[in-house]
């Protein structure tokens, strides 16, 4: 039987964006087929079925959010400077694009992540990867912030996170650039208080 070929990381980047604007169960196998460029036994081949393709856009979802976060980070010279940047691009996000409004990991955890176990313990993987992430941002000794305690770390993580979250929900109803850009002001003051 021959393999098929294909840009793995195009065919999941087209399927993350068909699961973020229809949600898993409105998203059908023709519809994948049309977005990735795969014929259905392809799919079947590559990924089992229709989970397995969200998955790994799960997967390629996390990998593209992390690199596109630390090369945010990389350029920082202060914390307060690599928070106002992430918040900054999350603000611009929830302005611009309709479908980058939304974050295919919470998006799944709404619709599908209690039901499915497997489905569950990605995102839970992933939303700590997430955390770690931004912990580490508050672990790193800047010039502009004292050292910080593994504990006080990880509740400005959480905090921080939370604030995202809550941001890019406001905006799928309240896409006010205003008062998006308020709220990360806030954020971001909340987040430097000792």
């Amino acid at each position: 039987m021959r393999t098929a070929e294909f840009n793995r990381e195009s065919v999941l980047r087209n399927a993350m964006q068909a699961f973020m604007t229809y949600g898993y169960n409105k998203t059908s196998m023709p519809k994948l087929t049309e977005v990735t460029g795969l014929h259905p036994g392809s799919i079947y081949c590559a990924f089992k079925n229709k989970k397995g393709l969200l998955l790994a856009a799960i997967e390629q979802y996390q990998a593209d959010r992390r690199a596109h976060y630390q090369q945010l980070f990389e350029n920082s010279t202060s914390l307060r400077c690599a928070l106002e940047r992430f918040l900054q691009d999350l603000t611009n996000e929830c302005v611009g694009d309709e479908s980058k409004k939304v974050c295919l990991l919470t998006k799944t955890l709404n619709e599908i992540g209690e039901q499915d176990k497997e489905i569950q313990s990605a995102l839970s993987t992933h939303l700590q990867q997430f955390e770690s992430l931004i912990k580490q941002q508050f672990l790193t000794p800047w010039p502009d912030s004292e050292a910080m305690s593994e504990e006080a770390a990880t509740n400005k993580a959480r905090f921080f996170i939370m604030c995202v979250y809550g941001i890019r929900t406001y905006s799928a109803t309240q896409c006010n650039s205003a008062e998006l850009q308020a709220l990360a002001d806030q954020t971001l003051a909340a987040s430097l208080t000792p």
